[in-house]
C-alpha cells in the first residue's frame, strides 16, 4: 500500500488524484445506498384484488382530488350582490321628465292655438316631443312612445297627467326601492302591471301607457358584483385543505379491490412498478456529491504532504464505506425485530480509529457524514426521509468517543473511552424512549441498554483489533504504537539494555535531549524519544568496540587497524537498521537508526590515519547516509553528538556546554547535514537553548559531603 500511494503521488498531482479517489468513493456509496431510497413497489393491474395490506410510504398530496375540492367549494359560493338606491331614483325621474315634457307640450299646442288656429301645430309639436323624447332614449334609457300614444297623452286632461305621473312615479319608486336581481325582473314588472291596475286615479284611457311606461322602469336594482364574487370564490378555495396520503396510511386492504381510486393513490405514492421515480435517485446522488465536496475541501486545504494526505484520504475512504457495509448488513436484520435495530451499530469505531490515525477535524467530518448515511440506511418503512434519532444517536457517541479519546495514550485508554461511550448512548437511548412517550416493555427496555453498551464496547473491541492491522497495511506509527515501543519489557530494549548498557544509558540521555527539544518546536517528541531507544541497537553486534561499553578500561580498537576500527564504527548504522527491518519495525524507527550520523566524518579514525596516510580520503570516513530527512531525525543527529561529548567533559559547566552545543551545530550546520530536512535557523536555536538547559539540570554542581571519620 505505501509502494502504491507513492507511485499515485509521483504521476498524478494531488489535486486531481483527491478528485478522482473521491468520485471512486461516492461511486462505491451509490451503489451501497441505492436500494435503500427505492422503497416498496408492487406490480398491481386495476381491477384486481391486493394481495396484501398496502400502506403509504410516504406523504403526499393528491393534487387532482384537492382541484376537485377546489372546484366543488367554488361552485357553492354564492355570488355577492350589490344593491343600488340610486336606480330607483334615476328611473322615477325618468317617467317624471317624460310626463312633464307631455305636459310642458300639452301648454305649447294650447296656447298656438289660440294665436293660429292650425291643426297642423300639434302635428308639429309631436314631432318636437318625439326629438326630446329621443334625447333620453340617447342616454340609454328605454322608454319608446308611439305617436299614438303620445297624442293621447296630449289630449289628456292636466290635472290627469299629473296625478297619473305622481302615482306612477311613487309605484315606481317603491318597487325599485326593493331588491330586484336580473332573475326576480320579469316577476317585478308583473307587480308593478297589478298595483298600476289596481289604481283607479289614472284615467282608463291612459291606463295602459302608464302600464307600459311603469313595465320599461323596472330593471335590477341589485347587481352582480364580479369582483367581490371571485375573492370570496377564491378565499373559499384557499380554505379547502389540500387532501394528503399520509405515511403509513392504509391504502387497500389485502383481498380488496384495486379500483380507479385506489389505484390512482398508489400511482401518485409511486409504489407501483411502472410509476417508479427518478427523483429519490437524483436526490442520493446530490447528496452524497455535498458529502464528497465536504472531504474535498477538508483535504484539499489541508497543509500536509501530498502523500500523507493521499494516505489519510484513503485510509478515511475505507473506514467510511466499511462502515455503510457494517449498516447494510445490520439492516437485514431489521424486519426481524420490533425495535430500532440501529442502536445497535458501533458508531465510536469510526471516530475512534479516524482520531488516532488521522485527526480530530477529520474524524468530526467523518462521524457527521456517517451519521446522515445512517439516518437513511436505518430508515423504517413509514419514517420520514432520515430516521432521525439514529443519526442523533451515531453523532453523540462519534463526539463522545473524539472527546475521550483525544489526549488518550494508550491502548488500555480505548476500553475506558468505551465506557464512557456507553454511558452516553444510554442517556440519548432514554432520551429517545422519554420523549417518544411509548410504554415500553421490560424486554424492550432491556435490549435499548445492552444495545447502549454492547455498541460502545464492540467500537472499542473493533478499534483495538483493526488498528495493528491499518497500522501494518499503511506503514503507519500511532501514539499507541510509539508508547507500545517504549516499553522497557520490549525484548530489542532489554537486548541494549542487557548486551550494551552503556548504549543504553547514553540512549536514555539522548532521547530526554531529543524529546524536549522536538516539543519546543512543535516536532513529534514521542517519535524522537521512542527512535532514540532504538538509534544505536547495531552495536548490540559489536558491544566491546564502543567506548560506552567498555567497562575494563581495555580498547580493542588500539589492536586494530584505523580502516577497521572505521569499518566497524560506520557498520552499527547498517547493522542496526537490519536488525529493526528483520524485527518489523515501523519504518520512521529504522530510518532513526539509519540517518542519525548521515553523512558525518568519523573524526576521531579520520585524523588518526590522517597521521600516517596524509593522503587519506575524507570520504572513505564518511558515514553512508542518507543525511536526516525529519526534523524529529535532524534533532537526534545532535542529541547523539551533544550527549557524547558533553559526558567525555571532566568539569561540565554551564558556559561550556553552551558553547560545546553551539560548535556541534554550527559543525553539522556547515558540514551540511541539515541540507535536505525543514529544520530552520530559528529552530535551530531553540535546540540549542532546551539543550543546554536540559544538560545544565544533569549536570549541575553538587554538595560535597564530609567524608566519614
Amino acid at each position: 500500500m505505501i509502494h502504491f500511494i507513492k507511485t499515485l503521488n509521483r504521476y498524478v498531482r494531488f489535486p486531481l488524484l483527491l478528485a478522482s479517489l473521491l468520485i471512486i468513493a461516492g461511486i462505491i456509496q451509490f451503489f451501497l445506498m441505492v436500494r435503500d431510497i427505492e422503497g416498496e413497489h408492487y406490480d398491481i393491474k386495476l381491477f384486481q384484488l391486493s394481495p396484501e395490506t398496502i400502506r403509504s410510504a410516504k406523504t403526499v398530496e393528491d393534487t387532482e382530488k384537492t382541484e376537485e375540492d377546489k372546484e366543488k367549494v367554488a361552485n357553492e359560493v354564492n355570488p355577492v350582490y350589490t344593491f343600488s338606491p340610486d336606480i330607483g331614483k334615476n328611473q322615477a325621474a325618468i317617467i317624471k321628465s317624460t310626463f312633464d315634457y307631455i305636459i310642458e307640450a300639452q301648454k305649447t299646442i294650447s296656447e298656438e292655438k289660440k294665436k293660429s288656429k292650425k291643426e297642423s301645430l300639434r302635428q308639429e309639436q309631436i314631432k318636437n316631443l318625439r326629438e326630446r323624447l329621443d334625447e333620453i332614449d340617447t342616454e340609454g334609457q328605454t322608454i319608446r312612445l308611439t305617436d299614438q300614444e303620445i297624442s293621447t297623452l296630449l289630449a289628456q286632461n292636466n290635472e290627469d297627467l299629473i296625478n297619473a305621473r305622481d302615482v306612477l312615479t311613487s309605484i315606481i319608486l317603491k318597487k325599485l326601492s326593493e331588491s330586484i336581481r336580473q332573475e326576480q325582473v320579469v316577476d317585478a314588472k308583473a307587480s308593478v302591471e297589478q298595483s298600476v291596475r289596481e289604481n283607479f286615479t289614472i284615467p282608463e284611457s291612459i291606463r295602459s301607457i302608464a302600464i307600459a311606461l311603469a313595465r320599461t322602469s323596472i330593471v335590477e336594482t341589485e347587481k352582480k358584483d364580479n369582483k367581490l364574487t371571485k375573492e370570496r370564490i377564491e378565499e373559499a378555495k384557499a380554505s379547502v385543505d389540500p387532501t394528503r396520503i399520509l405515511q403509513g396510511q392504509i391504502i387497500v386492504q389485502e383481498g380488496q379491490l384495486i379500483d380507479r381510486d385506489v389505484y390512482h393513490q398508489l400511482e401518485i405514492t409511486g409504489m407501483l412498478s411502472n410509476k417508479q421515480s427518478t427523483k429519490p435517485i437524483i436526490g442520493l446522488g446530490l447528496f452524497i456529491f455535498l458529502q464528497m465536496a465536504f472531504f474535498y475541501a477538508a483535504f484539499y486545504n489541508w497543509k500536509a504532504d501530498s502523500k500523507l494526505k493521499t494516505r489519510n484520504l484513503i485510509i478515511t475512504m475505507i473506514i467510511y464505506l466499511s462502515s455503510i457495509i457494517v449498516m447494510k448488513l445490520l439492516n437485514l436484520v431489521t424486519s426481524e425485530f420490533d425495535v430500532n435495530i440501529g442502536f445497535l451499530f458501533p458508531a465510536a469505531v469510526i471516530p475512534m480509529l479516524i482520531l488516532v490515525l488521522v485527526n480530530e477535524r477529520i474524524a468530526l467530518l467523518t462521524t457527521t457524514m456517517t451519521a446522515a448515511v445512517g439516518g437513511i440506511v436505518f430508515q423504517e418503512g413509514y419514517s420520514s426521509v432520515l430516521q432521525m434519532e439514529v443519526s442523533l444517536y451515531i453523532i453523540f457517541s462519534g463526539f463522545a468517543s473524539i472527546y475521550f479519546m483525544r489526549n488518550a495514550k494508550k491502548r488500555s485508554s480505548v476500553m475506558k473511552t468505551s465506557l464512557y461511550v456507553a454511558a452516553v448512548n444510554i442517556a440519548f437511548i432514554s432520551f429517545y424512549l422519554l420523549l417518544s412517550q411509548s410504554n415500553y416493555g421490560a424486554k424492550e427496555l432491556a435490549y435499548y441498554i445492552i444495545a447502549a453498551i454492547s455498541s460502545a464496547i464492540l467500537s472499542g473491541a473493533l478499534m483495538l483489533g483493526l488498528l495493528p492491522f491499518i497500522e501494518s497495511a499503511f506503514g503507519m506509527l500511532t501514539t499507541y504504537r510509539l508508547i507500545e515501543l517504549a516499553n522497557p519489557n520490549h525484548p530489542l530494549l532489554k537486548k541494549i539494555l542487557v548486551e550494551t548498557p552503556g548504549t543504553y544509558h547514553h540512549s536514555i540521555m539522548v532521547a530526554n535531549l531529543a524529546d524536549a527539544a522536538c516539543e519546543a518546536i512543535g516536532a513529534d517528541g514521542l517519535l524522537a524519544r521512542v527512535g532514540c531507544y532504538y538509534h544505536d541497537i547495531g552495536k548490540t553486534r559489536r558491544p566491546g568496540f564502543f567506548v560506552e561499553n567498555q567497562m575494563s578500561g581495555i580498547n580493542p580498537h588500539d589492536q586494530l587497524p584505523t580502516t577497521t576500527s572505521k569499518d566497524i564504527i560506520i557498520a552499527h548504522v547498517e547493522d542496526g537498521a537490519k536488525i529493526l527491518e528483520q524485527h518489523k519495525m515501523p519504518k520512521e524507527i529504522v530510518d532513526v537508526a539509519r540517518q542519525h550520523h548521515g553523512t558525518s566524518l568519523v573524526k576521531y579514525f579520520f585524523f588518526k590515519e590522517k597521521e600516517n596516510n596524509p593522503d587519506v580520503e575524507e570520504s572513505e570516513f564518511r558515514y553512508a547516509g542518507p543525511k536526516p530527512q525529519t526534523k524529529e531525525i535532524a534533532i537526534i543527529s545532535v542529541a547523539d553528538s551533544v550527549e557524547a561529548a558533553v559526558r567525555s567533559m571532566k568539569t561540565p559547566t554551564s558556559e561550556g556546554i553552551k558553547q560545546l552545543v553551539h560548535n556541534i551545530v554550527q559543525d553539522k550546520l556547515q558540514d551540511g547535514q541539515f541540507d535536505e530536512c525543514d529544520l530552520s535557523i530559528r529552530e535551530l536555536k531553540t535546540v540549542e537553548y532546551v539543550f543546554c538547559a536540559t544538560l545544565n539540570g544533569i549536570f549541575h554542581s553538587r554538595i560535597e559531603y564530609p567524608k566519614p571519620k
